[in-house]
């Protein structure tokens, strides 16, 4: 039974009496901080998530200049 091996260990994870359903906020939050460090650190090749973010970004600002100048 797949669920009950989730089960049991959402039973045994602590603090339930004290917070509830929020005492896997911390969980999510360390994964989340995990996902954010790899995004800015590792890099495949010359890229990482941010470079291509920021070089994306820039194309829409040049291109939306451009439409705003050629419509004039």
């Amino acid at each position: 039974m797949r669920i009950g091996w989730i089960q049991r260990l959402v039973n045994k994870w602590p603090g339930k009496k004290t917070f509830g359903m929020y005492r896997f906020l911390p969980m999510f939050f360390v994964l989340g901080a995990a996902l954010e460090f790899s995004m800015i650190n590792w890099k495949v090749g010359e890229v990482n998530f941010y470079t291509t973010f920021k070089r994306r970004q820039a194309k829409d600002i040049i291109e939306d200049k451009i439409k705003k100048y050629t419509a004039v």
